[in-house]
């Protein structure tokens, strides 16, 4: 069957080759119907006309909570929750929904606004897959129809990466769980309600951890806001646990079997940051290829000089060959491959985004030399970006924790294939 030629075929934003993703501009995939493309057109009027004309004033500031109210009414912030839980879920939904979903919010350019709403799609699978009724009536509900929010609190002072080293605990008193210790990074610390909360209730290593959901009001708690290197409308924060007194039945799954929720969660996580990176990526050469043909030099666009095409190539290059991955680990998710099989390749997958994010913040701010220093002018967005960097390096599993986990699962794999055979 022939395919329809290039001019015939449906369009949808910038149409200068790979400052959108393929199937955007009028080539096939075998991935997205016509309710994607709808989702995706909802999304990104969402953006336009509610988020981009107040990004600035908003880092300035913090975005308003009552703006994720706003995002579910416009038929986004439900789509990944079933019906019965407050979401609108579609029932042909699958993991393209939220590459789209991700995708597009990234397009602002950094600033992390409605940042919540992806921490919310992290901080609250641990519930709804292993929480009790009794907490998914607590918390589902309002969180995803946007009164209330919830953030995921595992990392500490002395324990990122290394997620078995917790060292807050939660000792066992009657009816109640009595939590002390300090979590650091929490993004989203200052808009959240509840927290997923990953403590020590047995002894060390993996075996002793479990989930908790802390409250905000819960006397003990302390939250404050701390200053990055990135620009954000969100926020990354501390919070200190003083002898906070969390009811047994706030428990979620058993008590000791925390860790492996946590690890089930980690690969939407990557995910996530991935598909964030990947557009934060295609943003940097699409603000950089626009400058290229305006911007003149030694009598000639800088377009016309082959090392700016050469840098652009290999932005380009970097991008699609990223995208190709995300689609592909998003088909693994849709098809119901299960999450303990797709470890390495979302490790790999959350590599691959922040080095080829990095390398196009890099080449990006070499073409736009030094407008990309200054926060104002047309290289203000490649500066910011160019700060989210290590933002997307690190969170989530670092580039070294991760390239050395897929390796280590690769290799115990192939020692029982070899064991097998003897």
């Amino acid at each position: 069957i022939a395919a329809p030629a290039m001019e015939e075929r449906e369009v949808f934003g910038e149409q200068i080759p790979f400052c959108e993703p393929y199937w955007y501009q009028g080539y096939p995939s075998p991935y997205y119907t016509a309710k994607h493309k709808e989702f995706r057109a909802r999304v990104r009027k969402f953006v336009e006309e509610e988020l981009k004309p107040n990004i600035d004033t908003w880092i300035a500031t913090g975005y308003p909570r009552e703006l994720h109210e706003r995002a579910y009414a416009a038929g986004i912030q439900g789509i990944a929750y079933p019906k019965e839980l407050g979401g609108y879920q579609p029932p042909d939904y699958d993991a393209f929904y939220e590459l789209i979903l991700i995708d597009e919010l990234a397009r602002m350019g950094g600033g992390y606004v409605l940042g919540q709403m992806g921490i919310n799609s992290m901080a609250l699978p641990p519930i709804i897959h292993h929480g009790s009724q009794y907490i998914k009536d607590k918390v589902c509900r309002d969180v995803i129809t946007g009164k209330k929010n919830i953030c995921l609190a595992i990392s500490e002072p002395y324990a990122g990466s290394d997620v078995a080293g917790i060292k807050t605990t939660a000792r066992r008193e009657g009816d109640v769980f009595v939590v002390n210790g300090s979590k650091k990074w929490i993004t989203g610390g200052t808009m959240g309600d509840f927290f997923t909360t990953a403590v020590r209730t047995g002894g060390e290593g993996m075996a002793g951890i479990s989930m908790l959901l802390l409250e905000r009001d819960m006397p003990g708690i302390s939250i404050r806001k701390m200053a990055t290197q990135f620009d954000s409308a969100h926020s990354t924060t501390f919070i200190d646990l003083d002898n906070v007194r969390v009811p047994v039945e706030n428990l979620i799954g058993e008590e000791n079997m925390g860790f492996m929720l946590l690890l089930h969660n980690f690969n939407h996580e990557r995910f996530i940051i991935a598909a964030a990176a990947s557009r934060c990526a295609r943003v940097c050469y699409e603000e950089a290829i626009k400058f290229s043909m305006d911007r003149h030099t030694f009598g000639r666009s800088l377009s016309s000089h082959q090392i700016i095409r050469y840098k652009l190539a290999e932005m380009a290059r970097q991008i699609e060959a990223l995208h190709d991955n995300l689609e592909r680990v998003a088909y693994q998710f849709s098809q119901g491959v299960p999450d303990f099989q797709l470890g390495g390749q979302c490790a790999l997958l959350k590599v691959q985004a922040s080095k080829a994010f990095e390398y196009c913040a890099r080449e990006a701010s070499q073409i736009f030399g030094g407008s990309s220093i200054v926060r104002e002018g047309r290289g203000r967005i490649v500066e910011r970006l160019y700060r989210d960097v290590r933002a997307s390096a690190i969170p989530g599993g670092s580039e070294e924790i991760l390239l050395d986990f897929a390796m280590r699962q690769c290799v115990s794999r192939g020692r029982q294939l070899l064991e097998a055979k003897l």
